[in-house]
């Protein structure tokens, strides 16, 4: 949307605060945090010293990375912090390097980067309180990628990872989107499109990904998807419960298409926070 003020978001929501976040020298990045419904009453006219102790409230926290276009502060964005804020969840939304008001411009390393660094910050000040990476879309690559790198690099698991409406790769979903197959009769299409992406260094490998992770990960797609087909989630689906030892550690859920709920907004479905808190073992 335009003219959002975004360091304002309480003109959108409440208890939700903007901060800024250097993740490297250079970039800052620009993060809404929403505190649990439950603190609501709590949180009116907190300062954001108040919102950063709040974390070790022991509520999960949920980094939610966003899709590709616009920026946190999108309508199904704002619906999904009300929604998973309702829920008793901590949730930091941040727009990437080169997204929204944050600096820098946009690389798939760089993304990682930016959600290593909110990590670290979340990890620094949240306690005992499991934190999960949830991606939308776009945001499904950046978050296999980064809980990958933390389990590879560090030996850290993430608490949990959620993906909705995922791909199995950038090259793809770029077949699938909706504008690009107006273009595969042409020739040249795999190297003016395909190929692009590969040269820009633009990979996403949600299947690799999925291959070496061990943590809780759960699924969701709309049948309706126009942007994403969900057997492209299903395909990722597969790839993750042949590559995991414990199987019951990976799910897949899939939405009704009469329900309507399309590639973004599945955050609109009232039954969402009880469907993940399920499968969190949450109370």
């Amino acid at each position: 949307p335009f003219f959002v003020d975004l360091q304002r978001p309480e003109l959108l929501l409440n208890n939700t605060v903007s901060l800024y976040l250097d993740t490297e020298p250079g970039v800052t990045v620009g993060i809404w945090h929403t505190v649990p419904g439950s603190r609501g009453a709590e949180a009116q006219g907190k300062d954001q010293r108040w919102y950063e102790e709040a974390l070790a409230d022991a509520h999960p926290v949920i980094i939610y990375l966003h899709g590709n276009g616009g920026t946190r502060a999108a309508n199904h964005r704002v619906q999904f912090l009300k929604t998973m804020g309702a829920a008793d969840f901590h949730i930091l939304a941040l727009d990437y390097r080169g997204y929204g008001d944050s600096s820098g411009h946009p690389t798939e390393s760089g993304f990682t980067t930016d959600v290593l660094a909110l990590y670290d910050w979340a990890k620094a000040r949240s306690g005992n309180s499991s934190i999960l990476f949830w991606g939308h879309s776009l945001g499904t690559g950046i978050a296999t990628n980064t809980a990958r790198k933390l389990q590879e690099e560090r030996g850290i698991q993430v608490d949990a990872i959620v993906l909705e409406a995922p791909y199995t790769d950038i090259r793809e979903a770029a077949m699938h989107f909706p504008l690009t197959k107006l273009y595969h009769p042409f020739p040249g299409f795999e190297y003016l499109i395909l190929d692009s992406l590969a040269l820009g260094n633009m990979f996403f490998r949600n299947n690799e990904n999925v291959k070496v992770l061990a943590c809780p990960l759960l699924i969701l797609n709309a049948e309706d998807d126009a942007i994403l087909p969900p057997q492209l989630g299903s395909k990722l689906f597969e790839t993750a419960r042949s590559a995991y030892k414990d199987k019951s550690k990976v799910k897949f859920i899939t939405f009704p298409k009469k329900l309507g709920l399309g590639h973004d907004y599945i955050s609109f479905n009232p039954e969402l926070p009880a469907l993940v808190k399920d499968f969190l073992n949450m109370k």
